[in-house]
């Protein structure tokens, strides 16, 4: 079958390449990530139930649920997904990225299914999930409406599709580059491209146009005192996510 056309930018993936033996170290260069997890974890989660009538205090809750994690990285997301009993693929335009999920898969005694591949390539197959994660990649892409449409279709009627990115604002500016990449030094220079950023009422409108239908939006917010992350229902200043739907 003939290759899809790709959202993928050869110099975002390298950037993350260059990190890929570093996933899993929670002191490394994905330090904000390993902070951030246990709130993604908990929208994702919640959303998923709420969605699927799922009940989260079953052993595994989303048996029976077929997942896809674009840009899974090393595994953060992909290995609590499939401990919460879904079929998971993880897909990551990184080539190097894939052995250091599989093996820490394979340690973690997980059977996870990883993929050096694209949303795109996975749609043009006509791969078809439940759930579609799509978290911190659409302001790497370099077509975002182009890349949410191929989320879409890889989507079942009635699927979810859950999409976090960060907020283009002077507030964002100064925590997610300047705080982030050069005081703190969680990330390496030139990791995002403020220009890259997305507002929610942008975010909100290209999925309307990729054919997917919001149903929620909300905040990360970091609290520099208790040094964590919680969600909030009014902040999207910064870091945030969106829920949304495939019409059945």
């Amino acid at each position: 079958m003939q290759a899809a056309e790709t959202t993928v930018n050869p110099a975002e993936v390298a950037k993350f390449e260059a990190m890929a033996a570093e996933w899993w170290d929670p002191n490394g260069k994905f330090k904000p990530l390993h902070m951030l997890n246990p709130c993604r974890l908990d929208y994702i989660t919640r959303q998923i139930a709420a969605e699927f009538d799922r009940d989260l205090s079953a052993e595994t809750p989303f048996k029976g649920l077929r997942l896809l994690d674009i840009g899974c990285g090393g595994g953060l997301l992909s290995e609590p997904m499939a401990r919460l009993g879904a079929e998971v693929v993880g897909a990551d335009a990184a080539p190097r990225n894939i052995p250091v999920a599989r093996i820490h898969a394979e340690q973690s005694g997980l059977e996870i299914d990883y993929r050096h591949t694209t949303a795109e390539d996975l749609a043009a197959a006509g791969e078809q999930f439940d759930i579609v994660l799509n978290m911190e990649v659409v302001e790497h892409v370099s077509d975002p409406l182009t890349y949410l449409a191929a989320c879409r279709q890889l989507l079942k009627p009635g699927g979810l599709h859950l999409c976090s990115t960060i907020n283009r604002n002077p507030k964002s500016f100064a925590m997610a580059i300047v705080g982030a990449e050069y005081v703190m030094r969680w990330l390496p220079k030139g990791t995002h491209e403020w220009s890259k950023f997305i507002t929610p009422d942008e975010l909100c409108q290209l999925l309307e146009q990729a054919g997917l239908k919001p149903v929620d939006r909300t905040g990360f917010v970091f609290n520099p005192l208790t040094w964590g992350w919680s969600l909030s229902s009014r902040d999207l200043s910064v870091n945030y996510v969106t829920a949304s739907v495939k019409p059945a």
